[in-house]
C-alpha cells in the first residue's frame, strides 16, 4: 500500500514464523488498515520447508499517536516487534496487587522481553498477567500476586510475542486446524488424539485431564480409570462433583441417583451422593478411603493407586463438599496452575467452566482437545483466548471408551 503523502507517525516492525500458513500476514495487514494506517513491505522472505520460517519487515504509518499505539498493540500480539524498540521499560509496583497503569497484559503466546540489550524468555507463560523481573529472570504473575516494589513491564517497547503456528504437515493431525464440528468422525478424532498422547509421552510431556461429572453420568468412569491406570493421564483437574459422583458410583452403583447399570432411577437415589460424601468423611479423605479398602474402583481410586495428583476445586453449589475439595478459589487456581507446568496435552472432558479456566492458564503451545456433546462449550473455550483449543462434539463417555481402546492396542 502506498501514497504520496506520509502520515506523521511511523514505525518499522519485523515478524518471523509461518506467516502464510497461519494466515498471520493477512491479519497484520488488516490490523494496519483497521487503525487507519498504511503499510509498506520492505522485505519478505518465504520459508520453503516445514522448518524454515518466513520473515517480514514492514514500515507502518498512522495518522495519530493514539492510533499508532493501538496498531502496535494489535501487531505485537501477531508477532510484530518494533525494530528500534530498545529495552523493555520497567516500573515499580506502588503497592500490593497494583501494577503500573500502563503495564503490559500478557497473551498466552510465547513471549520475550529485552533487558540490558538481550532478549530473555518469559517463564510461566499465561494470558492476563503482568511480567515481573526478579534476579534477572522474567515471569508472568497474576495481579493478585504482585507485591509492592516488583519491577513490572510497562508500555509496548522491548516485547516480542511469538504466536503459535498452524501445523504445516497437512497430512497428519488435520483436525487440529478444522475448528469445531459435530460432523467430524469420532473415530478419526480419537485416533489422532491418541497419537497426540503417544507423542507427549515420548517427549516427556505431561497429559492433564480436566473432567466434569458428565464423565460419570455417561459411563466414562471405567475408561478414564483405564487411561489413568495405563499411564496416559498425569494429573486430574476437576470440581467437587466429579469426585462425589465417581465415589457414589463406586460405592452405591448410581450417579445422581440413577443406576449406572440400567439407567433407571434408584429409590431414594437422590440421597446417594450425600451418603458417598459421608462415607469419605468417615474414612478421613479419599486416599484413606482407598487405603482402608472402602473405595475399590473408579476414577479417584485409580488416581490414588497410581499416585496421580488431583485437584478438586470447590464452588458455591457444592454439597458437602468432600474433605479433599479446595474451597479457597485463589488456592485452587494456584494448584491447577502447578499441575499444568510441563503439560503437552490437555484433555477437557465435559466441563465448561473448568475448561475455560485451564485454557486461561495454559500457554498457546499446549494442545487442548475439548470434548463435549454441546458444540458451544468448545466455542466458548476458544473465544476466550484459547485459540489452540479444538472441539470434538460427541458423547464424552463414548469418546473415552474409544480412546482407551485405541491406546490399549499397544
Amino acid at each position: 500500500m502506498s501514497s504520496n503523502s506520509i502520515l506523521p507517525f511511523h514505525e518499522i516492525v519485523e515478524a518471523e514464523g509461518h506467516l502464510i500458513d497461519s494466515h498471520i500476514m493477512e491479519r497484520i495487514f488488516d490490523s494496519v488498515v483497521e487503525c487507519q494506517g498504511r503499510f509498506d513491505v520492505q522485505e519478505f522472505h518465504i520459508g520453503r520447508t516445514n522448518a524454515d520460517p518466513s520473515r517480514l519487515r514492514l514500515r507502518v504509518e498512522a495518522p495519530s499517536g493514539e492510533l499508532m499505539n493501538k496498531m502496535l498493540v494489535q501487531l505485537l500480539g501477531l508477532g510484530c516487534t518494533p525494530v528500534e524498540g530498545g529495552d523493555a521499560e520497567w516500573k515499580s509496583a506502588g503497592k500490593d496487587c497494583c501494577a503500573p497503569e500502563d503495564f503490559y497484559s500478557t497473551t498466552n503466546h510465547r513471549t520475550m522481553v529485552r533487558h540490558q540489550g538481550r532478549w530473555i524468555d518469559v517463564d510461566r507463560q499465561r494470558m492476563d498477567a503482568a511480567i515481573v523481573l526478579e534476579n534477572g529472570r522474567a515471569s508472568c504473575r497474576k495481579l493478585r500476586d504482585v507485591k509492592k516494589g516488583d519491577a513490572i513491564v510497562a508500555g509496548m517497547r522491548g516485547i516480542r510475542v511469538i504466536p503459535e503456528s498452524k501445523e504445516r504437515d497437512r497430512l497428519s493431525f488435520a483436525f487440529m486446524s478444522n475448528g469445531i464440528s459435530s460432523e467430524r468422525q469420532v473415530e478419526t478424532a480419537v485416533r489422532q488424539t491418541a497419537q497426540l498422547l503417544r507423542q507427549a509421552v515420548q517427549q516427556g510431556q505431561r497429559i492433564v485431564a480436566v473432567a466434569g461429572p458428565v464423565v460419570i453420568h455417561t459411563g466414562g468412569a471405567k475408561a478414564l480409570g483405564e487411561l489413568i491406570g495405563g499411564g496416559w493421564v498425569h494429573a486430574l483437574l476437576a470440581g467437587n462433583a466429579l469426585a462425589v459422583h465417581d465415589i457414589e458410583s463406586a460405592l452405591l452403583g448410581t450417579s445422581l441417583g440413577v443406576r449406572t447399570a440400567d439407567g433407571r432411577l434408584e429409590d431414594h437415589g437422590h440421597r446417594n451422593h450425600m451418603r458417598a460424601i459421608n462415607a469419605v468423611y468417615h474414612a478421613g479423605g479419599i486416599r484413606q478411603a482407598v487405603e482402608s479398602g472402602r473405595l475399590k474402583t473408579g476414577v479417584m481410586y485409580e488416581c490414588v493407586k497410581k499416585g496421580i495428583p488431583f485437584v478438586l476445586a470447590g464452588s458455591l453449589r457444592d454439597d458437602g463438599p468432600l474433605p479433599d475439595t479446595v474451597t479457597d478459589m485463589n488456592r485452587a487456581q494456584d494448584l491447577y496452575a502447578e499441575q499444568l507446568v510441563g503439560a503437552g496435552v490437555v484433555l477437557c472432558l465435559g466441563s465448561m467452566l473448568h475448561s475455560i479456566a485451564v485454557g486461561n492458564m495454559s500457554p498457546s503451545w499446549v494442545k487442548i482437545v475439548c470434548v463435549d456433546i454441546n458444540p458451544a462449550v468448545a466455542t466458548k473455550v476458544s473465544d476466550r483466548g484459547t485459540g489452540q483449543a479444538i472441539g470434538v462434539v460427541t458423547d464424552v463417555g463414548l469418546f473415552l471408551e474409544l480412546l482407551s481402546r485405541e491406546l490399549g492396542k499397544r
